[in-house]
């Protein structure tokens, strides 16, 4: 991926051109100044066919109000490359008017001035309600009070459980154990060495983990109050007391406890492979129809209490796009409530007036009533997004390779993560 600084050098002169045209009197540059046959662009990364077709039914409506659009194209792109292939579109010349942008990389779009801002249109389009953008949702795409990208889809973080394979061991399910008090990763870690001894499956998997992907782990060592760096992202927090002790919980329940699979092991949950799995409400859809009894619950309490834990993606406007100003409108429409109602199918809103049992009830059949308003909207409202910084690639590299010494028997934790901060800390503020 593309650091800020770098976007800010590939936008640089496009940007100048941008501010040539607005002095001049034009709306914004490229085909903005033409008042038809504008063509749109959006860059996503889901080539599923239901998605598209509801894109494009958005689209259809508002060209039948707007004869100025001649076309708006969805284009997919590979979810690996996704990010690099936009920036190279950049690079080269040819950016496209939206893209999708995920978290991990929202840092460096944000900070290097190649979105548009998008305050005053979304202000100045009729009933459209900034105001119903959850301040959480809306805090990864905000600069200096500016909403630079509408957070699209905010996915929770939860815990699918396997009943069946609880009571295979001998356990109480899910429900019983929260009801009990014993909703925590201590227990669940406990539950999970059992069912591996009692049946032979796996206890938690924290999937997309995989020993590779390690700021999935921030849906356990939030538990702890643990985070990778300061708040302002300039101080390295990896050696701090609380990632130490969530670190010696996931390398017991990897090495000792047996709860969770080790390094080269694997476990499917929806394969009925293990008894818990952390993992986004999205994953729903991968549930057998004629399968296991399953349950869907908060992520376990840790040590510092309740948590939640989001995914998200947003939506932006290149600045050197060829028609910002109507893409900005465009978006506005594409993510006003009503549309926002039927994405919410897919892409869990940011809108509180969405987060209602109503349309999540509509967005999510396979859920029941109580799992929505207890899992799935609180989730949504109050998620913490996943550790993204600028220079995110580098750093995750630098970061993976160091913790790759913490996934042996006896590695010695405290000195991992503070090898872990002397990697990434200079990494750490180096785009302020």
């Amino acid at each position: 991926m593309t650091s800020a600084t770098t976007l800010k050098r590939l936008t640089l002169l496009p940007l100048a051109g941008l501010t040539l045209a607005a002095c001049s009197g034009g709306g914004g540059g490229g085909s903005d100044e033409a008042t038809e046959d504008i063509d749109l662009r959006m860059t996503i990364w889901t080539s599923n066919e239901d998605h598209l077709a509801l894109f494009d039914a958005i689209a259809d409506d508002y060209m039948a109000d707007h004869p100025e659009i001649a076309s708006i194209t969805f284009d997919p792109l590979p979810f690996d490359d996704y990010t690099s292939t936009v920036t190279t579109q950049l690079a080269g010349g040819s950016p496209p008017d939206m893209a999708w942008i995920l978290e991990n990389a929202a840092p460096d779009f944000v900070a290097s001035g190649a979105l548009m801002p998008l305050s005053d249109t979304l202000e100045a389009t009729e009933g459209y309600d900034v105001d119903d953008i959850a301040e959480s949702a809306a805090s990864l795409w905000t600069q200096d009070d500016e909403l630079l990208a509408y957070p699209f889809s905010t996915s929770p973080f939860v815990t699918f459980v396997n009943n069946d394979l609880l009571a295979e061991a001998g356990l109480p399910g899910a429900a019983q154990m929260r009801s009990e008090g014993d909703w925590t990763w201590e227990a669940v870690s406990d539950a999970g060495s059992t069912v591996a001894q009692e049946t032979g499956e796996s206890g938690f998997v924290i999937r997309d983990f995989d020993y590779l992907n390690w700021d999935y782990l921030s849906t356990v060592w939030n538990g702890w109050g643990a985070e990778p760096w300061s708040e302002d992202g300039t101080s390295c927090t990896f050696d701090s007391p609380e990632m130490v002790e969530a670190f010696d919980f996931l390398h017991d329940a990897a090495f000792d406890a047996g709860s969770m699979p080790g390094p080269g092991s694997s476990a499917d949950f929806f394969a009925g492979e293990a008894a818990f799995t952390v993992t986004q409400i999205s994953r729903a859809n991968l549930l057998p129809e004629d399968g296991f009894e399953w349950d869907l619950l908060p992520l376990p309490e840790g040590p510092d209490g309740e948590y939640a834990v989001t995914g998200q993606a947003g939506v932006g406007v290149l600045q050197s796009g060829p028609n910002p100003q109507a893409s900005a409108e465009f978006l506005a429409h594409f993510t006003n409530a009503e549309n926002g109602a039927d994405l919410a199918e897919y892409f869990p809103p940011p809108r509180t007036s969405l987060l209602t049992l109503d349309v999540m009830a509509d967005a999510n059949p396979l859920l029941t009533p109580e799992q929505i308003e207890d899992v799935v909207i609180p989730g949504i409202a109050d998620g913490v997004v996943r550790p993204s910084h600028t220079d995110a690639v580098q750093i995750a590299q630098q970061t993976r390779a160091s913790l790759d010494d913490l996934w042996t028997e006896d590695a010695d934790i405290p000195a991992v993560l503070e090898q872990t901060c002397g990697a990434i800390s200079p990494l750490l503020g180096s785009d302020t």
